[in-house]
């Protein structure tokens, strides 16, 4: 895992390969450390908080357009204010690299879109 996350491009998965493990989980985590393990460790998930409603719109876009080029889609769900963006590989019932990939792909475009936090969530 010596290359940046958010460096690579995503790969197809099939399936047919096991989810990551726990520890596995959290090493890629290293790389997007604001992203929770959820459900055990079968999805990892971020809520991202913004001035207002198009600006968590604008985001929404963004990320729509990674998951496109990407081949690799996330559960968005957002409002006035925020976006939760939720990641995890269907096809194997779990996570895999590419949710990390994802996931520090993402966090570069909040860099650029979301305000600086005023207060912890």
């Amino acid at each position: 895992m010596g290359e940046m996350l958010a460096e690579k491009t995503c790969t197809p998965c099939r399936g047919g390969i096991p989810p990551l493990s726990r520890e596995e989980a959290d090493g890629f985590r290293a790389q997007a450390p604001n992203w929770e393990l959820r459900d055990g460790h079968a999805r990892i998930e971020h809520t991202f908080r913004f001035r207002n409603f198009k600006d968590a719109l604008d985001f929404i876009g963004e990320v729509g357009r990674l998951a496109e080029s990407e081949g690799h889609h996330p559960d968005i769900s957002f409002g006035w204010g925020y976006a939760t963006v939720s990641l995890s590989t269907k096809k194997i019932k779990g996570l895999h690299e590419n949710d990390f990939i994802m996931a520090s792909k993402i966090d570069r475009i909040a860099g650029r879109t979301a305000p600086p936090p005023s207060h912890p969530q």
